[in-house]
């Protein structure tokens, strides 16, 4: 369902090239892909974020389009200390700041959505009360509470009368995204969060209209997409997945093939502007677990944009064969800014301290320093 390319086009595409994605038009196809840091105490975003995202923002230097660190629909959503929400008032006003930082550079920036689930604890969860998942099996994952990780708390599944309220948050939050200065969103599908944990039958053992088959699995994510398409656009929307990754303890669905075809094709009618897929396991092994991702792709008309353990000729060759539109990086942004600029000119990539990875201030946040020259074109 891909188009085909244009008959005047002669030489092939670069991942420096231009690229239309929906609405937005990006100037370079590396994308920063989302990456929690666990900086917004208070579920709110600071302005030290907007700092490390404006450091990332031009495109001549670094990514045609970032993708922001999940970010929760709902205070039931939360998995981890200090994420970000993008469901209250002030929220969107602190998050405005940091897309306004980003438009100041030139870059785009979208939203990703996030509901974490069963992958949760108590502790995060609004009165203390359980997570929420598709079943009542308690996730074999860690999740940050208080500074350290500890173990996930039993979830409960949800009643079917609740999910059309799920469905509204998501709606609520892409609202919310659009009045921040987003230039889109990214519904998190993927990584063992709650509507992965609708998708596959490894946990989703409901009976009636949000389990079962393919239909009744995939109903839930349908109706989410076709409401933040609804708020934000279709050209301004897209969607993350993770067909193989075993991560957050979820485990791999029976027909992993037919599932995510079927997940495609019935969201084709929306015509969202992107899908972006994690190859293999997330932060992992790429072929562990076999996949025909060229046959997932037959059935999205979108951009396409994949990720998990590029290099620099991988990224390369992806684009310029036309496997992918676009090639999204996670952890190499942290340490490089101007990631975009070392890859065009072959420049080594800095190491990130893992020691910070997660909470802290701006050592191993807004300190890694960039090498490309101020005026890189």
């Amino acid at each position: 369902m891909n188009p085909a390319p244009h008959p005047a086009q002669t030489t092939r595409p670069s991942l420096f090239d231009p690229l239309m994605v929906g609405e937005l038009h990006l100037q370079n196809r590396v994308v920063m892909a989302p990456l929690t840091r666990n900086r917004a105490p208070g579920t709110v975003p600071t302005a030290m974020m907007a700092t490390y995202y404006a450091q990332r923002a031009d495109p001549a230097t670094g990514a045609g389009l970032i993708i922001s660190e999940a970010s929760q629909i709902s205070p039931q959503g939360q998995g981890y200390q200090d994420t970000p929400g993008i469901f209250s008032s002030d929220q969107v006003a602190a998050w405005r700041v940091v897309t306004d930082a980003v438009h100041q550079r030139g870059g785009l920036i979208a939203c990703q959505l996030w509901h974490v689930g069963r992958i949760s604890h108590e502790r995060l969860q609004p009165g203390g009360g359980q997570p929420v998942s598709s079943s009542a099996r308690t996730a074999a994952s860690r999740v940050m509470v208080d500074g350290e990780f500890i173990a996930c708390s039993p979830p409960r599944a949800l009643r079917d009368d609740e999910l059309p309220g799920i469905v509204a948050d998501y709606a609520h939050a892409a609202r919310c995204a659009m009045d921040a200065g987003f230039d889109a969103v990214e519904v998190h599908a993927a990584n063992g969060y709650l509507l992965e944990q609708f998708l596959r039958d490894s946990l989703n053992d409901r009976e009636g209209a949000w389990g079962g088959g393919l239909d009744g699995r995939t109903r839930l994510l349908t109706e989410v997409l076709q409401a933040v398409a609804h708020e934000a656009g279709s050209g301004r929307t897209g969607l993350r997945l993770s067909p193989v990754s075993p991560v957050n303890g979820l485990g791999q669905d029976s027909q992993p093939q037919a599932l995510y075809e079927h997940v495609l094709a019935r969201l084709a009618p929306l015509n969202l502007a992107f899908a972006h897929l994690v190859e293999g396991t997330t932060g992992g092994a790429r072929d562990e677990v076999p996949f025909d991702h060229a046959a997932l792709r037959r059935h999205f008309a979108g951009a396409w944009v994949v990720n998990n353990g590029y290099t620099r000729e991988m990224a390369l060759q992806a684009v310029e064969d036309g496997r992918a539109d676009a090639v999204a990086f996670g952890r190499p942004f942290i340490a490089n800014p101007d990631l975009g600029w070392r890859l065009r000119h072959q420049q080594p990539w800095a190491d990130a301290d893992r020691q910070t990875f997660y909470r802290g201030g701006e050592r191993g946040y807004t300190d890694y320093p960039a090498v490309a020259p101020t005026t890189s074109a």
